[in-house]
């Protein structure tokens, strides 16, 4: 019995490989996850407090001739490509924008008020755009004195009155507290995972890729057999996604992960057998300049459908 069993289960085993090397029509499905991502940085410390611990005020550093007089520029907000932390959001002047761990998303509520609100200024809702930030998670709260306080991804969202001059970050990490903000709300610097979803306003939740890029489906490619018909001069526009490890992914079952080995022999991530692309015309994370586009490029459900 002991020997009958062992066949049964070798057999079962021969076969799921089977099956998941032809799921795609090829046996390239085997070979998901064969380019494995950066690991993610440890989070940054969790202090207790408003500030660095080091000053009088316990807000991070505000007093006199630090910038009291720090508010936020009226206008569309940006999204600015920092060497360290990545993508950053700036008001419409070009000054960095910030979180605070004290502050809750879910449901969105602002922790900083009197001395800390003059060292962190909160951002005005009413006078803030979207710009280069995903409409999606672009929001507002009612602060304590009534007052509208812009959010992202939930977050409300603060000036740092030690920043004098656009570009600057002197409050990242302030008090293990305070850490400038990705555009989907999160603290700019955290890695995402090598691949994840958004969700957008429109078109539901979609996914992205590890540096925030929506990814894109192409109407004239096919399943089965999986293959690509962007080539050439398409390629300019519509670069193949790189594969991943299915240990870094979120919200995507990783059973629909697989690999197309392209025409040139280079590898290109797919879900449910469909290769994913990412769009040169998306400018900053988020974006989806890429959706309709040709009636052909389409982004991508988690399950691999299109979003529409």
């Amino acid at each position: 019995m002991t020997n009958r069993r062992r066949l049964t289960l070798a057999a079962a085993a021969a076969t799921a490989l089977l099956f998941g090397a032809t799921a795609c029509g090829s046996a390239q499905s085997g070979e998901a996850g064969a380019a494995p991502a950066n690991a993610p940085a440890g989070a940054a410390a969790e202090a207790g407090g408003y500030g660095n611990g080091n000053s009088g005020d316990g807000y991070g550093g505000y007093g006199s001739g630090s910038g009291a007089a720090a508010g936020t520029a009226s206008g569309p907000l940006s999204v600015r490509q920092d060497a360290k932390l990545g993508a950053v959001v700036n008001d419409a002047a070009g000054f960095t924008l910030y979180r605070f761990d004290k502050d809750t998303a879910k449901p969105s509520a602002s922790n900083c008020n009197d001395a800390c609100a003059k060292a962190w200024p909160p951002v005005p809702a009413k006078t803030s755009l979207p710009g280069s930030v995903p409409k999606s998670a672009v929001g507002s709260v009612k602060r304590a004195d009534g007052s509208d306080q812009l959010t992202l991804g939930g977050w409300p969202v603060y000036r740092f009155a030690k920043d004098t001059a656009p570009g600057q970050t002197n409050g990242q990490g302030v008090g293990g507290t305070w850490f400038a903000v990705a555009p989907d709300g999160k603290k700019a610097g955290t890695p995402l995972p090598a691949l994840s979803t958004l969700q957008d306003q429109e078109l539901g939740r979609i996914l992205r890729d590890g540096k925030g890029r929506t990814l894109y489906r192409f109407t004239k490619d096919t399943a089965w057999p999986m293959k690509s018909n962007c080539l050439g001069a398409c390629l300019e526009k519509w670069k193949p996604a790189k594969p991943v490890d299915v240990k870094d992914v979120e919200g995507v079952d990783p059973k629909l992960l697989s690999v197309y080995t392209r025409p040139d022999g280079s590898k290109q991530l797919a879900v449910a057998c469909w290769p994913l692309y990412w769009f040169t015309g998306d400018a900053a994370p988020g974006e989806v300049n890429g959706q309709g586009v040709g009636g052909t490029w389409f982004a991508v459900t988690p399950q691999g459908k299109l979003a529409k």
